[in-house]
């Protein structure tokens, strides 16, 4: 398995806490990270990125709160095992907010639904892992 590396843009729309956050939860959803991997500390992480340490500390501490990650005292932090925290019904909500915000920007950039179609199959097929059945993406 390839290693994982975080990169993070200064300047952009995004906060640098959740470039991390938004990383590492693809990293895990796609398998690139295991359960049970661990994730640098935190201040190495903020030495590496050239970034404050309290922004990788609130970007860990929101990868526990959402279960991505579990801190083991003394050890560090690592993945936790996959486990569903949303019901059916607010992964749902989520997703629709999700799509709701993705549609109108690219809307508002003048693509055609033609292409946005596109863009995400091409996304997917990118990322590889809808092609697994549930039990087997880790």
């Amino acid at each position: 398995m390839p290693a994982f590396h975080i990169h993070v843009t200064t300047g952009a729309g995004t906060p640098i806490y959740r470039q991390i956050v938004d990383q590492v939860r693809l990293a895990v959803a796609t398998g690139t990270l295991s359960p049970g991997e661990a994730l640098p500390s935190v201040r190495s992480l903020a030495e590496q990125l050239v970034i404050n340490f309290n922004t990788v500390s609130k970007a860990y501490a929101e990868l526990v709160r959402e279960g991505v990650l579990e801190s083991l005292q003394g050890k560090g932090f690592f993945v936790a095992q996959k486990r569903q925290i949303y019901s059916r019904g607010e992964r749902l909500r989520r997703l629709r907010h999700a799509l709701d915000s993705f549609i109108h920007e690219a809307v508002f950039l003048d693509f055609s639904a033609e292409e946005i179609r596109k863009a995400v199959d091409e996304k997917l097929a990118e990322l590889d892992w809808q092609t697994k059945p549930l039990g087997e993406q880790t």
